[in-house]
């Protein structure tokens, strides 16, 4: 596995002070880590959004695939997940309360930061809580994304986002926007996910279902594998899947090395897997594939699967649909029990974790005190040229790093 932690060399500095767009005098310069303080004035939480009712449905899958030209026919085949729960997904309650939990926390700690929301596909519109928090005076903004890993749509599009909502705003001359880094192996983040797993793994050994009949699945969202190889910084070897898998399978690692304290030291089986593919079959996408891997378990002699939603921060649409419907379905027909463990959501630690990421940006936190549960964090303030290009876009300005 490839290890991370170039901050012992002391990080790197982009030649001039225009790199990285719409930064912070602090992160201009485009340095692996910011370590000076920056006062910033807001906080703006960054997400992808979700429909609220059958109306919504297909004009926001329109803007989910905006510029591909897919007609609405064929956007009605996927439309029916969200027709199922009423036409509403759940990703915008979800930020509603997670928005309220992080003001809590801040005001707990006393700092005096207004937190604003914005969406990619859906209203609240990222462009709107940018304005919004221009006119409240604010001026220094710091963008946190719910989203952990590397790739294009988790990472690089978001940073498209801020700098396409800063200009359609109007806001270029206004404001800077800078960006809190990718957290999937902070501890807060991480936590509830050992929590969980450490559950339902204790729950099977308590109904006398030996460890090595458990097997533990980690499910992420599948990504076309031409996008998974060019996640992450260019100039390490991240193995197959880039930066992407790499993270995911360090996360994984780490939760099943900690598990051995319910187990006894007994090895529990365990797999990374990948669900939600939507690109066509002559696409090449991540697999295998969550149901394909529950149905070949019986015949691996697997008594009881444990489905892990690694890959997300709360119970999005992709949760509820693909794992709590779809691969339940699946572990059904193959006459095994599964559990579905919980996403972070607003857990106590995944809330204080956030904006513990927060306070580093604002007290320029030293890299080597940053706190990261693999060895290939902590990760970077500001990412590198051509990190997590989209191959079929190619790059398009995006802030929090250095161009392109």
């Amino acid at each position: 596995m490839p290890t991370r932690g170039r901050w012992k060399d002391g990080g790197v500095t982009a030649p001039d002070q225009t790199s990285v767009p719409f930064a912070s005098p602090a992160a201009a310069g485009g340095a692996e880590f910011i370590e000076t303080p920056v006062a910033y004035d807001a906080l703006v939480l960054a997400s992808f959004g979700g429909p609220e009712g059958q109306d919504d449905v297909i004009p926001f899958l329109r803007n989910v695939t905006g510029g591909r030209g897919i007609p609405d026919e064929r956007l009605e085949e996927v439309a029916h997940h969200y027709r199922h729960f009423g036409g509403v997904s759940p990703i915008n309650q979800q930020n509603r309360e997670l928005k309220a939990a992080l003001e809590a926390e801040l005001a707990a700690r006393g700092i005096d930061l207004p937190v604003y929301w914005g969406n990619r596909n859906w209203a609240p519109y990222l462009d709107d809580a940018f304005t919004a928090a221009s006119n409240d005076g604010h001026t220094t903004l710091l963008v946190l994304a719910t989203s952990a890993y590397s790739s294009y749509s988790s990472d690089r599009q978001y940073r498209e986002d801020i700098a396409r909502a800063v200009t359609k705003a109007g806001l270029e001359d206004r404001v800077t926007a800078d960006k809190v880094r990718l957290f999937f192996d902070h501890p807060g983040f991480v936590t509830p996910f050992q929590e969980g797993v450490d559950a339902a793994v204790t729950e099977f050994l308590g109904q006398g279902i030996p460890a090595s009949d458990i097997h533990v699945l980690f499910s992420t969202h599948s990504i076309p594998t031409a996008d998974a190889e060019r996640s992450g910084p260019r100039d390490v070897d991240w193995g197959q899947g880039g930066a992407y898998v790499a993270q995911h399978r360090a996360v994984a690692e780490r939760i099943m090395e900690k598990l051995g304290a319910v187990t006894g030291g007994a090895t529990v089986p365990w797999q990374l897997v990948f669900q939600s593919r939507s690109g066509p079959p002559s696409q090449p996408w991540l697999e295998p594939d969550v149901n394909d891997v529950i149905a070949e378990l019986p015949a691996a002699g697997a008594k009881a699967v444990v489905i892990v939603p690694l890959g997300f921060v709360s119970d999005h649409m992709e949760v509820m649909w693909d794992l709590d419907t779809e691969a339940m379905e699946s572990a059904a027909e193959a006459g095994i029990p599964a559990v579905r463990t919980p996403t972070p959501g607003i857990h106590p630690a995944f809330v204080t974790g956030l904006i513990d990421l927060v306070v580093e940006r604002i007290e320029g936190t030293p890299a080597a005190e940053r706190p990261h549960v693999t060895d290939l964090g902590p990760w970077y303030d500001v990412s590198r040229p051509g990190d997590c290009e989209n191959v079929r876009l190619g790059f398009k300005p995006a802030a929090a790093g250095i161009a392109p």
